[in-house]
């Protein structure tokens, strides 16, 4: 998918609507609402986001290869077909152990 839109009432592939890009982390909105977003990612090995928190809860469902995302200080592998909850107002980060892809789910 060449946009960074995704059309409503068409037929999508979470993996094939982004591409990976070395030493780079790709994204693309999904759905971007006042009440929250669906968002696609893709990581290139090695590249994450630093510890952070979010306001909200955040969904992650993990696409295509396998991710380390570390929650209050405990870390957990994740691989394609798996998700985790990252609670709102806990510390968390996102580690590629190898290219990954994700959907991130924020609801307000």
């Amino acid at each position: 998918m060449a946009s960074n839109e995704f059309k409503k009432g068409i037929k999508f592939s979470f993996n094939n609507s982004i591409d990976y890009n070395d030493k780079a982390v790709v994204s693309k909105h999904i759905l971007k609402k006042d009440n929250g977003n669906i968002s696609l990612f893709a990581f290139d090995k090695g590249e994450g986001l630093s510890e952070h928190t979010t306001p909200f809860d955040a969904l992650v469902y993990i696409v295509d290869g396998k991710s380390e995302i570390t929650i209050n200080g405990v870390s957990t592998i994740l691989e394609a077909n798996e998700t985790i909850v990252m609670p709102a107002k806990v510390p968390h980060a996102l580690k590629a152990v190898e290219k990954f892809k994700m959907v991130l789910t924020m609801i307000k």
